[in-house]
């Protein structure tokens, strides 16, 4: 039986899908609320299952037809906090024009909440499908896919040239210099990569989250040190992540997080870029931000979300705290 119908992908690109997701014990880190990186799982899995809806479930692309699904951008905003047990509804809206070079999707995750149904993310997709050739040379892709196929994960874009580099121990120093900045390097593990070799929009997500963690930690407001001294938590209404070239396996990673603004006492946003070092140039394989903001935990099921005081609005902008 043939995987790739006309009416498999008139289905992908015209047919709204809906699924139930809940989401991963795992992601409840502090009382039982779920951070923005398992949340934006949910919307993955969404997309994950609307193919599947579609009759194009990703293991048979890949098997079948050398193509490796790839999620190169997700664009979320959470408008509700999820919670352990959550159980919620994602509806997925395919959003590709004719032109288009990837896959879009727009997707709303709802949750009930005291009988009334909320509306609790929405988020915008990007899909490409990636032409493996680590195993074998990948056959012939299907016509009707074609123009979501690619070689190279950004082949899609209008790539930034590579950078020359300065030397090795000089890098860090230099990609953060006169910025409100952090940066560190990381040799990309098989457990954050996907297809074989290359590291997954997951693993993105998983490098944002440690951003925030060590950014605070190196500005003398980590994680526990806001939660002995105040119960505060970071909450997150926002985070985008845009693939624009491949990482692989076991490359070394260089990942900066640099303050972009702090708006007034209450949210910051924070740009993170990841780079790897190729022929003596610095590639740029991503990039992203996230929004940030400080909740008040009132009890095990409560918070409120509360102003910067002076002490971590200096910690943000990078100046020493005041007497």
């Amino acid at each position: 039986m043939t995987l790739v119908t006309d009416t498999a992908v008139k289905a992908l690109l015209t047919t709204a899908t809906s699924t139930q997701v809940r989401p991963r014990y795992e992601g409840s880190n502090i009382c039982t609320w779920i951070g923005f990186k398992h949340v934006n799982y949910l919307v993955e899995e969404a997309v994950l299952d609307h193919f599947r809806q579609a009759g194009l479930p990703a293991r048979a692309l890949y098997e079948e037809h050398g193509l490796g699904l790839d999620l190169v951008s997700i664009d979320t905003r959470i408008l509700h906090a999820f919670h352990m047990d959550d159980h919620a509804e994602a509806q997925v809206v395919p959003w590709t024009k004719d032109e288009d070079s990837t896959l879009g999707f727009k997707v709303t995750v709802q949750v009930e909440r005291d009988g009334e149904i909320h509306k609790a993310v929405t988020s915008k997709v990007r899909v490409s499908l990636r032409t493996d050739t680590y195993l074998e040379a990948a056959g012939e892709v299907p016509g009707q896919l074609a123009r979501f196929a690619v070689a190279r994960l950004g082949d899609d874009l209008e790539r930034e040239p590579g950078t020359a580099a300065p030397a090795e121990e000089e890098i860090l120093a230099a990609l953060t210099a006169g910025q409100n900045a952090y940066a560190w390097k990381w040799n990309i593990p098989y457990p954050y990569c996907h297809f074989t070799e290359r590291i997954q929009m997951s693993g993105y997500l998983r490098l944002m989250e440690e951003g925030k963690d060590r950014f605070v930690a190196d500005r003398g407001i980590s994680i526990k040190t806001l939660l002995d001294d105040r119960r505060w938590i970071p909450v997150v209404p926002r985070s985008d992540i845009r693939i624009l070239d491949e990482a692989l396996m076991e490359e070394d990673l260089y990942t900066v997080y640099t303050v972009e603004e702090v708006f007034k006492d209450f949210t910051y946003t924070s740009r993170m870029d990841w780079y790897v070092l190729r022929e003596g140039k610095l590639v740029k394989t991503a990039t992203g931000r996230i929004v940030h903001g400080y909740a008040l935990i009132e009890n095990r099921r409560d918070w409120k979300l509360v102003n910067f005081d002076q002490r971590v609005l200096d910690a943000l902008n990078g100046k020493a705290p005041t007497a």
